[in-house]
């Protein structure tokens, strides 16, 4: 067998894990884009429902007649952005995930890829080559050429040689890489979609409890007060 030859039905499982590695890096970019967009979007309803609280509880204490009335909307748009603010807690610890997951694990092993598919460039050059010397090698020999043969086929057999070392490099990270993918996503994703069904249905202590599962602490202004978690 040619190697030169047969090395491209070898590699073509390899190609295809790396492609899908790349469109799959892709996807995930535009996930981490539009939850971004999410977060900032919902924290501009929190921004609007704390100041539609404050503006009802003071119509509330200026309207005997409206009192109660007016006092309800007050804790209930300032519950909501609360809530919102647990919300934004688990949106943004799914992004930073989601994030590091894309630009430190996965570009780590693109890292490996392009080493790889550089010294996979440089051998289809070696495999071309050595095909020549075998025809030369069909033809006569003698002092000058034997030597020269040699010489390339060893040249050869050396960079295959790092060649395949490369391949496996890749393999066994994206071996690992897969397994790495997996457990973060499936942490990430329960977060992502427990914090966002247990907002929508009003659910506070779920909300709260999901927090706690993924030890998701809120961020005060100032870094003094206690987060609303502990609270209560």
């Amino acid at each position: 067998e040619k190697l030169g030859r047969g090395s491209k039905t070898v590699d073509l499982e390899l190609e295809a894990q790396i492609e899908l590695l790349r469109e799959n890096r892709r996807k995930y970019q535009n996930v981490i884009k539009l939850a971004q967009a999410l977060a900032n979007q919902l924290s501009q309803i929190m921004q609007t429902q704390k100041q539609l609280g404050d503006a009802f509880a003071d119509l509330s204490l200026k309207s005997p007649e409206l009192h109660e009335e007016f006092g309800y909307n007050a804790d209930t748009q300032r519950l909501l952005s609360k809530n919102g603010e647990t919300l934004l807690a688990a949106i943004n610890f799914f992004i930073s995930s989601v994030d590091t997951l894309v630009d430190k694990t996965i570009e780590d092993t693109m890292i490996n890829i392009k080493q790889y598919e550089t010294a996979s460039m440089r051998r289809v050059e070696y495999d071309a080559y050595r095909t020549d010397l075998e025809e030369l090698n069909l033809g006569p020999r003698d002092g000058n050429t034997m030597p020269k043969i040699e010489q390339s086929q060893q040249q050869f057999q050396i960079h295959r040689e790092k060649f395949e070392r490369m391949r496996n490099d890749v393999s066994v990270k994206l071996k690992f890489l897969e397994e790495n993918k997996v457990k973060v996503l499936h942490n990430q994703l329960i977060l992502f979609h427990n914090a966002i069904a247990a907002y929508y249905a009003g659910n506070q202590q779920q909300l709260e409890q999901t927090l706690k599962q993924f030890h998701i602490k809120l961020k005060m202004p100032g870094g003094e007060s206690p987060s609303w978690l502990e609270e209560h």
